[in-house]
């Protein structure tokens, strides 16, 4: 059963060893086991970190004679921030609209505070 790429991207980006390994590899590309050091888990739990973010397609290994490097590959990411960009959107232009009713409920509660106040002033000089 194909799985989309987004939820790879979104599955693989769930776990925090997994964002710091990302973050790591931003700097550029790294063995396992450079990955490895900075974490308090097993050679093997790396491995599987690795293969997660390899599956969803956030890095690429390969081989260069002893050494395998990782490297990131950002395209996955690119698509998780234009899919979520839509969702930007729609809160920015909805806290716009929100700013806008309050604005308006400020003046009109500015304007009756005026007019009571007014209207205060005129019974006393009478």
């Amino acid at each position: 059963m194909p799985t989309d790429c987004l939820s790879l991207t979104f599955s693989a980006l769930s776990d925090p060893t997994r964002r710091a390994i990302l973050s790591r590899l931003a700097r550029g590309e790294k063995s396992a086991g450079e990955l490895a050091r900075p974490f308090k888990i097993s050679k093997p739990a790396i491995t599987r970190h690795l293969q997660v973010l390899e599956r969803s397609g956030l890095i690429s290994r390969s081989r260069r004679a002893q050494w395998r490097p990782c490297r990131l590959r950002a395209k996955p990411l690119k698509e998780a921030v234009d899919w979520l960009e839509h969702y930007r959107r729609h809160w920015e232009e909805s806290l716009d609209r929100l700013e806008v009713y309050l604005a308006g409920l400020e003046a009109a509660q500015k304007g009756t505070q005026k007019s009571t106040k007014k209207g205060k002033q005129h019974g006393r000089k009478n």
